[in-house]
């Protein structure tokens, strides 16, 4: 595959091959928001080349802007001369680091020699740190070929040893603390590795600078601001998928490029792998990083020993990959960072991972969902039951190691504790009693204002960013959980101290369905649950929660039967909160995706709200790529009885409803060749309507022509069901006869209607049934619906803001089902939209464009079967 340079406008843009025109323009677009500085959302239907157009065309950007900044440095180190003298701005190509702000403007009148003199020392400066940024830039590339030929850092092995020494004096200093005591009494003597599980003496409460993340002996490594660009999306099979997709590219080779995961996603320990849960492997990753100095004596054994029998083979850790943390850090060695959403979007993760933003291009990819995903990264909850073991397994903590901790420990766990007990009587439970068997007298959901929920559950006396900064520092929650691996397993060891067994069926007790009889233990080969993670660990995301919260929070109190079952939420209402900061820090931000309608939700909740001027933002939506016969969009509004069709929450259970839209699947059956895919509301829906169908015999009629299949509700049967949904296809194209294809019954919003290609003969119609409003009733969404209401402002003759927002979550979660026909430029699909309401002029524009251009509204059902039965007889015909 030859690679083609493609000029569009003055720019040249290297290309794997001839592109399509709408690729062309939205390399040329998003060039010119990267340019400028703006902030961008672009809409690229799915088989449009979406990805190799962002990488084509941000990676070109950045080739001409690091190139042009090369150039006007090398321009003012030639002459020596600054772009002062005319009185002009700085060029925008050179670094931050040169651009510095005159301490103070200079008072009219001054002479001029002053003034020529201040202006001459100016420039001298700047040329000074220009050859500055050169010699450190040429050091810079002279490292980065030494890791291409895999050459040995120094600082590499120097931070290595830091990190040892650093954990030999917390060791060393534990000792020393357990050894001093705290009485003249004589302390109990602890178990082997039982020293590790007690807290290290807490230095201090007060907020601490920034943590330095090298040492000072480490200043000459620090950086120029070089421009990288980060590329986000919502899965690590698509970050996968685009770094395949950059690799394929022209810029594959000269492209330095970094992924970075959680260890969750990168761990090669298959024993770490297999805990689950990802707290759990947090915990067990470190406490395995503790060990390391056994692990190498052990290895030095190893290797004295003769050779008997072959090593298994190991893997280097991806997530403590040394190279990639160099990577990272040596911006200048770093052109493109590939992360997932969570890493990029919450500020606590990103402070960790060392990303800063400052000056930087963001890309968030697949963004149709970004509102909702911002509002859960930074919304958590905890359970009554949480609560309750958390407070058991913390007092018996502390009263295990009392004698051997500091006053300042003590004195934060008891307000740990006291918070626990109080969030329990809030709820209407008592922190004594099983959760379990707690019956609440009181139930419902209740939502509180964070200073109303201070107040009523009697906490406002607590400083919480004390105790939320505590918690992070001495790490107590990952003492917690080891120090109840080892005394407070549901299944009693025979190794167990005796005094510890109260504690032992206590906490056996707390576990959701277990009784007082002993676990069993699972059989070999039985599928076991993820071990769930330390409660306190939920405790510290709630309490983070609530520091960091601004009045846009809430909290729910959600009373349920028993205390066990009921929890407390924390709400994000304003994600334009977070997500400021990021667009306040960046050069430009780019929000691509293939189905972004509509574009009012991210205009108005998240740029608007975050304070973006509207002339700062520009918006891109290309059509598609296929031929505009090879697409046949049809809002049904009656059906083949004439029953209009209008599936509200009252008329859509009615039986004439069920049945007049059986009919028109068995019509669409006839005519329509391979799969036909048909989405409901919901589950519960399809679960009737199913029912429904069998009763009346629709079923056994739709059964002649497709056979049917059904979204499984579990996630791990989800492949099985496709695979046998394609294979049916396959065979019934390949044998002929009375059952032409498959219907599969899906869900809008559920786990088929994204991210699943049902292109050719997969999915030759789409159907959607009805309008899937969410649930209105729902709490967070009244809560939301009134602070939008509230806070944005309300056009003449629009609708209300909250009522918009209710609409926007439906037609997104349609634009989402029907985008899973057409994956490709020679695909050819039908999509039937089953409602009159999709009729309506303010629900028609909320569609994708490319759609919008074709669509045809047919009142009755009569010419839209012979729309439909004229369509795919020539396109089955051509195929």
């Amino acid at each position: 595959m030859a690679n083609k340079t493609q000029e569009v406008g003055g720019i040249h843009f290297p290309f794997p091959f001839t592109p399509y025109s709408i690729q062309k323009d939205f390399m040329a677009e998003l060039y010119q928001v990267l340019e400028a500085g703006k902030i961008g959302i672009f809409e690229s239907p799915t088989g449009t080349g979406k990805s190799l157009s962002l990488i084509c065309g941000a990676l070109s950007w950045l080739r001409d802007f690091e190139q042009k900044k090369r150039q006007e440095e090398a321009r003012l180190l030639e002459t020596e001369t600054a772009p002062l003298n005319d009185g002009k701005a700085q060029p925008p190509f050179l670094s931050s680091s040169c651009q510095e702000a005159p301490d103070t403007l200079r008072p009219a009148g001054e002479p001029d020699w002053v003034t020529q003199f201040v202006q001459k020392k100016e420039e001298r400066d700047l040329v000074d740190r220009l050859k500055e940024e050169q010699t450190r830039r040429k050091k810079r590339e002279e490292r980065l070929q030494q890791m291409r030929h895999n050459a040995q850092l120094k600082y590499v092995a120097k931070r290595e040893r830091q990190e040892e020494d650093e954990t030999e004096r917390l060791l060393r200093l534990s000792r020393e603390v357990l050894a001093a005591g705290t009485g003249a009494e004589p302390l109990e003597q602890l178990t082997s590795g039982e020293e590790e599980l007690v807290l290290s003496e807490y230095e201090s409460d007060e907020e601490k600078g920034a943590a330095t993340g090298l040492g000072e002996d480490e200043d000459d490594m620090e950086e120029e601001h070089v421009t990288k660009i980060y590329y986000c999306s919502r899965t690590h099979s698509q970050l996968a998928q685009f770094v395949h997709e950059v690799q394929k590219s022209p810029f594959g080779k000269d492209t330095r490029l970094v992924s970075l995961g959680s260890r969750q996603n990168l761990c090669v320990n298959e024993d770490v792998k297999n805990l689950g849960s990802m707290q759990l492997i947090n915990d067990r990753c470190m406490e395995m990083q503790r060990s390391k100095h056994e692990n190498k004596s052990r290895a030095e054994d190893e290797e004295k020993e003769p050779k008997r029998r072959r090593r298994e083979p190991r893997t280097a850790c991806p997530f403590y990959n040394y190279t990639q943390l160099q990577l990272l850090r040596d911006e200048v060695l770093l052109e493109l960072v590939v992360l997932p959403y969570q890493m990029l979007l919450h500020a606590a993760t990103r402070q960790a991972a060392g990303i800063r933003l400052q000056g930087h291009v963001v890309i968030i990819d697949e963004a149709h969902n970004l509102i909702d995903t911002i509002t859960s990264i930074h919304s958590t909850d905890v359970s009554g039951s949480q609560l309750c073991q958390a407070h058991s397994q913390l007092s018996q903590y502390m009263e295990r190691y009392r004698k051997r901790l500091k006053a300042k420990n003590l004195m934060y766990i008891k307000q740990i504790l006291y918070l626990l007990e109080k969030f329990v009587t809030v709820l209407g439970g008592n922190i004594k009693q099983n959760p379990n068997t707690q019956s609440l007298s009181q139930t419902g959901t209740e939502l509180k204002t964070i200073n109303d929920f201070l107040f009523q559950s009697q906490i406002d006396n607590i400083n919480l960013f004390k105790v939320q900064r505590y918690c992070e520092k001495s790490m107590v929650s990952r003492k917690l959980f080891g120090f109840t691996e080892r005394y407070g397993a549901v299944v009693a060891l025979p190794r167990e101290q005796p005094r510890l067994a109260g504690f032992q069926h206590f906490l056996q007790s707390l576990q959701p369905g277990v009784t007082g009889a002993p676990a069993a233990l699972v059989e070999e080969g039985e599928a076991r649950a993820p071990r769930p993670a330390s409660p306190l660990r939920h405790v510290e995301g709630f309490l983070a929660a609530l520091t960091t919260a601004n009045q846009e929070g809430r909290v729910i109190l959600s009373r349920q039967g028993s205390l066990s079952q009921s929890s407390l939420k924390f709400l994000l209402l304003n994600p334009a909160v977070p997500f400021a900061q990021v667009v306040k820090e960046c050069r430009a931000v780019v929000i691509a995706g293939g189905t972004m309608q509509p574009v009012s939700d991210f205009r108005e909740q998240l740029l608007a709200c975050a304070g973006v001027e509207a002339e700062r933002v520009v918006e891109f939506s290309c059509g598609h790529v296929i031929p505009p016969d090879n697409i046949l969009p049809l809002i049904i509004c009656s059906g083949p009885s004439t029953r209009q069709l209008e599936f509200t929450y009252l008329k859509r259970e009615l039986p004439q409803m069920m049945d007049e839209t059986g009919r028109i699947l068995c019509n669409l059956c006839n005519v329509v060749p391979g799969g036909v895919v048909c989405f409901f509301p919901s589950y519960e829906y399809q679960r009737q309507v199913h029912a429904h169908w069998d009763k009346t015999g629709l079923l056994a009629r739709l059964a002649v022509r497709k056979k049917i299949f059904q979204e499984p509700k579990r996630a791990s049967q989800v492949e099985q069901v496709l695979m046998d949904y394609s294979r049916c296809i396959k065979g019934c194209g390949q044998v002929g006869g009375m059952v032409t294809g498959a219907l599969l019954l899906s869900v809008v919003g559920g786990k088929m209607s994204e991210g699943i290609n049902f292109s050719d003969d997969l999915g030759r119609c789409v159907v959607v049934v009805g309008m899937p409003y969410p649930n209105i009733k729902s709490l967070e969404l009244q809560e939301k619906v009134a602070y939008l209401d509230r806070t944005l402002p309300r056009s003449p003759g629009q609708l209300p803001p909250g009522k918009v927002l209710v609409e926007n979550l439906c037609m997104k979660a349609v634009n989402q089902s029907v985008g899973r026909a057409i994956r490709h430029q020679k695909d050819f699909a039908s999509i039937v939209l089953l409602d009159q309401r999709y009729a309506r002029p303010q629900i028609l524009a909320k569609l994708p464009g490319w759609i919008q251009d074709r669509v045809e509204v047919k009142a009755t059902f009569g010419p839209a079967f012979a729309a439909l039965r004229k369509f795919h007889h020539e396109k089955s015909g051509l195929s």
